[in-house]
């Protein structure tokens, strides 16, 4: 595992850990859709479904991890949103939320963590 990818599943663990203790359940990590893409984690809150996007960033000159949700980011998270309720039978009936989850590592101290509802 390269120090990317390392990052980025830290970032996925934090995520999940600040999801749970919100009330959500965790129901799958890194679900993929073919060439499609990729969806970081999806999570159940009370009746909706949450696709949920994870940006970790280290602390210094690269942009704001919230930043890295573009318009283009946007459709794409919701054509996988589409798809997933497609592979699944549905939409639940609470229907489906995209949210993100945006964490910046400190060079010391605890990571900033932060959850956006509603993004796309």
């Amino acid at each position: 595992m390269n120090a990317r990818s390392a990052l980025g599943r830290y970032g996925e663990d934090l995520a999940a850990r600040r999801l749970a203790e919100a009330g959500m359940t965790v129901l799958e990590r890194n679900w993929r859709c073919g060439r499609t893409g990729e969806i970081d984690i999806v999570a159940r809150d009370g009746d909706a479904v949450v696709l949920c996007e994870v940006k970790t960033r280290r602390a210094g000159g690269y942009e704001h991890p919230m930043a890295a949700v573009t318009p283009e980011k946007a459709q794409r998270l919701r054509g996988l949103a589409e798809h997933w309720v497609h592979a699944h039978g549905g939409a639940p009936p609470g229907g489906v939320r995209i949210d993100l989850v945006g964490i910046v590592l400190p060079d010391r101290g605890a990571p900033v963590v932060e959850h956006v509802r509603g993004v796309a």
